[in-house]
């Protein structure tokens, strides 16, 4: 009898360890868990709710959403899309429902949902799951064949518990995430990994135009890291700390590295009215001048900009409270165009993300083959979730690259 053993009990593993149980019944799998609380990220993920996947169902729409792995999963996304997880699911009595920014959820809004489904399917395929089982190490073995045996039915691997007890088993599944042990082992068993750095983050920004502003937000503004030529758009909000919202989060996720290179130190542009080019932008300010001369520039923003945003953006170049339009010179206006289009903000360190942990970085995908998700380097290991150097902004595409990378294992790993 085949054993294949997954080491990690979050999305991923769950996810092939069903997968191949179903696949190949002859098969024993079993998934080993450290923690005593399986899925433990499923169930924080989405403020509670489990953000599931994306309702986008063209594989070359939705890869644009990966900062790492696109490429890689452009063939795989055409085996196992969104689609196919929502299927998956309602086969098992979970519905999905749409949020009108494509986030899919389930619709009792419980995470507590998803980690009941997959743990009672995985019960039913016959997965053995064990739990607070810390893994301490993981051996090829080679050339050891034991007395009896013969050598294409030897076992592959040896896996060694915190308790002392060891598995045998011939395939191994390593879907532990951005656990470093996770890691090392893909190392010690042949494979590169990339520098695990962080993704999905906020910016800290001390700067007197956006301090005690907490809570407001601009429903799209553009940010851009000159220094990497990277920017994104989207909703944007102002925190305690300095910036959040999609937008700067999906900048720091394309501009993990250029970020955590420069020590989470460097420069961020906002444009608080993408919608405007700048010269539109001028020939309205020059209209407002003429038409409202007499009325005081801090009480009447002709921009869709928050009120006390505006007031703080006008005091920080110098206009104060009794300054009307007709007082604007050419010189306070031009700068004023300047401060709404491409104000300049030092980030001064990173903040989290709730309860988000999404890494850039992991093993090498020019190392697995996409087909399988087996490793080129080490026949009998797979990988899945991730561990592999695959992520991609918020949003519910972090998930659905490890149900792709999970069914992709699952349906390969008992061939």
């Amino acid at each position: 009898m085949l054993k294949i053993t997954v080491i990690g009990g979050g999305a991923a593993g769950f996810f092939s360890a069903i997968t191949c149980a179903k696949t190949y019944p002859q098969a024993r799998v079993t998934l080993l868990e450290a923690g005593r609380q399986l899925l433990a990220k499923v169930r924080i993920s989405g403020g509670g709710r489990c953000n599931v996947t994306h309702a986008c169902f063209d594989p070359g729409v939705l890869v644009q959403n990966y900062p790492r792995g696109g490429k890689a999963l452009r063939g795989a996304f055409t085996r196992f899309q969104p689609r196919d997880t929502v299927e998956w699911f309602a086969g098992h009595g979970v519905k999905l429902k749409t949020e009108e920014d494509g986030r899919m959820f389930p619709t009792t809004d419980d995470s507590g949902t998803i980690v009941n489904c997959l743990i009672r399917a995985a019960e039913d395929a016959g997965v053995k799951i064990r739990t607070g089982d810390a893994v301490v190490s993981v051996k090829k073995l080679t050339g050891n064949t034991a007395e009896g045996e013969h050598e294409d039915t030897a076992p592959s691997f040896e896996i060694e518990l915190k308790s002392g007890e060891k598995l045998k088993c011939d395939r191994i599944l390593l879907a532990t995430g951005s656990n470093p042990l996770g890691y090392k082992w893909a190392k010690e068993l042949g494979n590169t990994v990339e520098l695990p750095v962080p993704s999905l983050f906020t910016f800290n920004i001390s700067d007197t135009r956006i301090k005690d502003l907490a809570g407001i937000s601009v429903p799209n503004a553009k940010v851009k890291l000159p220094g990497a030529k990277l920017e994104q758009s989207g909703p944007l909000l102002i925190t305690h700390w300095g910036l959040s919202g999609p937008a700067v989060l999906k900048l720091s996720a394309w501009g993990a590295r250029f970020l955590h290179d420069r020590h989470y130190k460097t420069s961020v542009l906002i444009n608080w009215l993408p919608q405007y080019n700048a010269e539109v932008l001028r020939q309205q300010l020059l209209a407002v001048k003429s038409q409202l001369s007499h009325r005081l520039i801090v009480s009447s923003c002709p921009f869709p900009v928050p009120r006390r945003l505006w007031e703080r953006l006008t005091s920080s170049i110098g206009i104060d409270e009794q300054k009307r339009w007709a007082d604007l010179s050419n010189k306070i206006l031009d700068r004023l165009l300047l401060e709404l289009v491409q104000g300049e903000y030092q980030i001064a360190g990173k903040g989290a993300f709730k309860e988000e942990f999404v890494t850039c970085g992991g093993v090498n995908l020019k190392e697995v083959d996409f087909k399988t998700m087996e490793s080129r380097r080490c026949p009998g290991l797979f990988f899945a979730g991730e561990i592999l150097d695959i992520d991609g902004v918020t949003g519910g595409f972090n998930f659905q690259s490890a149900w792709t990378t999970a069914w992709l294992a699952g349906n390969a790993i008992g061939k």
